[in-house]
């Protein structure tokens, strides 16, 4: 199953009972943190900066969906997860941090890498507005387009002026022909990301949707 599906199933409520209270967003966040190490319970709602007992049905529908291995130790990916996490590297980039700017809106920003959608892409309101209904103050979103990163409504390369926060977003990200770049704004550095985050999955899902019609009509 596609990456992006499971982590709708994920966030999707088991049987009765309340809807989980963690986003997707959230989900992607802590796949991040997994991969790679054992992580506690507790340091993993430290980090994802959410209570006890939503990190606790957080684990409980990673482990029902296969994705997680709990043990005395801690919880880790299993094979499943890690191939669920390397199909999400296809086509998203952990967040990095750049300085506040002209470009930005708030102190915190977090940028994400979205591979080959800016076919997808209007003039930017709509990834701004997801951004906010996730926490953010907004959002900013750059085309890579012939090597330069521009907004879609303008074809003005309004990095230029900026060339510290341009050689981070192109050394770090690795933009490549149609990429897009979401960075997000807040008061705080995960209500940044959980921007910028939410953004980058709904602009994902919007061009896998168009990619799915594409295929069935043939």
């Amino acid at each position: 199953m596609e990456p992006l599906s499971i982590i709708e199933r994920v966030t999707a409520k088991i049987a009765p009972g309340r809807s989980p209270s963690f986003t997707e967003s959230n989900v992607v966040k802590a796949l991040e943190l997994i991969e790679g190490q054992v992580i506690g319970r507790t340091k993993l709602s430290r980090e994802l900066q959410l209570g006890e007992g939503t990190t606790r049905t957080l684990i409980k529908h990673l482990k029902k969906e296969g994705i997680i291995q709990v043990s005395r130790r801690g919880i880790v990916l299993s094979d499943h997860g890690k191939k669920i996490v390397s199909g999400l590297k296809l086509n998203l980039s952990i967040g990095i941090e750049i300085p506040f700017s002209p470009i930005t809106v708030a102190p915190y920003n977090i940028a994400v890498l979205v591979r080959g959608v800016a076919h997808k892409v209007n003039i930017g309101l709509e990834e701004r507005d997801y951004a906010i209904k996730a926490g953010a103050n907004g959002a900013t979103t750059l085309v890579f387009s012939k090597n330069r990163l521009t907004m879609p409504s303008s074809n003005q390369d309004i990095l230029r002026n900026l060339p510290s926060i341009h050689a981070k977003l192109i050394s770090e990200l690795h933009p490549k022909e149609n990429d897009v770049i979401i960075i997000g704004s807040a008061e705080t550095k995960m209500n940044a990301e959980l921007g910028a985050r939410t953004a980058a999955l709904e602009l994902l899902r919007s061009a896998k949707k168009k990619a799915s019609k594409h295929e069935n009509a043939e």
